[in-house]
Parts: structure tokens; C-alpha cells; sequence
């Protein structure tokens, strides 16, 4: 069966069209409104969405996705939720869903059980900040042991530089380029050479390239159209839904506008 994410962006390209993809944490406000939230988003035409997967020391997160992340375990969300809720919302919805988490909730959980859970519920993608190249066989074995486990998505960065063509030799699904330096909800402070090296990564790349990390508006990223195969929209649409109490109104309405000006 063909991967969410690959189908999704296989249609995008034949449409010259662009992905939009968002990042929100799992479990807010609460489960249900985390099902309509998604369900809201695929409606209004979202390409991909990243679910954070709350964590204590979430390494390569800003004050926001921090924040969320913190509230997340207070409400008592667990990776054993999470699945929960995904398996419920694949019932009636088959938008792409990437977990972004960090390595020791999956080693906790146990390599093997993860890789088969993930697929048992429809999870479509992982992304995995803090797990380097070197590091990720483990996870890859146990991903490789079962059909239609989640890609583990890759990251490269400015300073990923001469690894990237070894990172990016076997990626699947699409490249996540980091686009600035630090954490996550930086405001477009953009690294200065961004793109020379966006165009550098699109050289090697066999697969989209996404572009994240400080992006807020369609026009964040104009000038970037031409190299990129989509952006990520991560703390400020956290802050976003939070400024308007998760209205699902204008949730969709921001999710259209990109849409409409990407």
C-alpha cells in the first residue's frame, strides 16, 4: 500500500501545487479537540500534519512547542493516547500524520512494538530531532521488519553541509530542512546563506524538500517557491489556535489562506 505522505505529494506535484504542513501537540486542548482539530485542517485542505508527541525535554524546541509540550503531559497524555487517538481519527479521516518525538519515548515504548503500532493505527511518518544519522539503525531494523511501517523522515540543517548526501542517500517520504539556527519559533530569523543551501540540498535530494523553522505566513517564504516543495508551520500556529481559543473556523481559515497564497 502506497504511503499517505508519498500519494499526498505525488498529487501536489502533478498539480504544480505546493505542501503545506502543520505542527501541532498532540492532546490539545484535549484529546477530542485534538480529533476535530485534524479533522478541521484536512477539510480546509492541509497536505501533511505533524503531531508532537509531548516529552519532558523536548531539545530542539522553542518557548512554544515547549510550553504545549509541558501543558500535554500535565493533561495526561502518553504515547499510549496518542495511538489511541489515531486510531480513532483513521476511521473517518486519512489525512498524512508524522509523529515528531524524541528517541527515548520510542525506546521506552520499545523498538519492535513501536514500529508495529505505528503501523497498526496508520501513523505515516516519524521525525526523530534527536536521533543523529549514525544512531538511527536500531529504529530503521525494526521499522524495516514490518510492512508498511512510517518513513523516518530526515533532517538536515546549514551545518549538516558535506553529511548530506550520505543523509539524504535512502530518505524516504520528504526532507525536512531546517532552515534556521536553534530551536523551533525563532521569528524568521532565517539562516543568511538560506538559500544557497536550500538549492544545495533540492541538488541531492531524490524526494520534496520541505523548508521549517520560523514560518509563519505564505509570504515568509516567497522568495524561496522555486527551490522548495513545501513549508512547515509549526510554534506560530500553536499560538494561533491558542490567540483564538481553538475556534475550527479559524483554524481553516488560516490553513486556506496559506493554501490560496503558496
Amino acid at each position: 500500500m502506497e504511503n499517505r505522505i508519498d500519494k499526498r505529494l505525488n498529487l501536489l506535484k502533478s498539480e504544480g501545487k505546493k505542501a503545506f504542513t502543520t505542527y501541532m501537540t498532540a492532546g490539545l486542548p484535549d484529546m477530542d479537540k485534538c480529533i476535530e482539530i485534524i479533522k478541521a485542517q484536512d477539510e480546509a485542505g492541509i497536505d501533511i500534519i505533524e503531531l508532537g508527541v509531548p516529552f519532558s525535554d523536548p531539545v530542539a524546541d522553542g518557548p512554544v512547542i515547549q510550553n504545549a509540550s509541558y501543558k500535554a503531559i500535565l493533561n495526561g497524555v502518553t504515547l499510549e493516547k496518542v495511538f489511541d487517538m489515531v486510531e480513532k481519527l483513521r476511521k473517518t479521516c486519512e489525512v498524512p500524520l508524522v509523529f515528531m518525538m524524541y528517541y527515548n519515548t520510542i525506546l521506552h515504548y520499545g523498538l519492535d512494538n513501536f514500529a508495529k503500532k505505528c503501523q497498526n493505527v496508520g501513523v505515516d511518518g516519524l521525525i526523530v530531532p534527536d536521533l543523529p544519522y549514525e544512531e538511527q539503525g536500531p529504529l530503521c531494523e525494526a521499522l524495516q521488519k514490518v510492512e508498511g511501517a512510517p518513513y523516518l523522515l530526515q533532517l538536515v540543517s546549514p551545518v549538516s553541509k558535506d553529511r548530506i548526501p550520505m543523509i539524504l542517500e535512502n530518505a524516504k517520504g520528504y526532507v525536512y530542512c531546517v532552515s534556521s539556527m536553534g530551536v523551533t519559533g525563532q521569528d524568521k530569523a532565517f539562516y543568511n546563506h538560506v538559500e544557497k543551501y536550500l538549492s544545495e540540498v533540492k541538488a541531492i535530494s531524490k524526494i520534496p524538500i520541505m523548508m521549517g523553522f520560523g514560518i509563519r505566513t505564505a509570504s515568509d517564504v516567497e522568495q524561496y517557491k522555486s527551490i522548495i516543495d513545501g513549508a512547515i508551520v509549526g510554534s506560530y500556529f500553536i499560538k494561533y489556535m491558542e490567540n483564538n481559543n481553538y475556534d475550527l473556523e479559524k483554524i481553516k481559515e488560516y490553513i486556506r489562506t496559506f493554501k490560496e497564497e503558496f
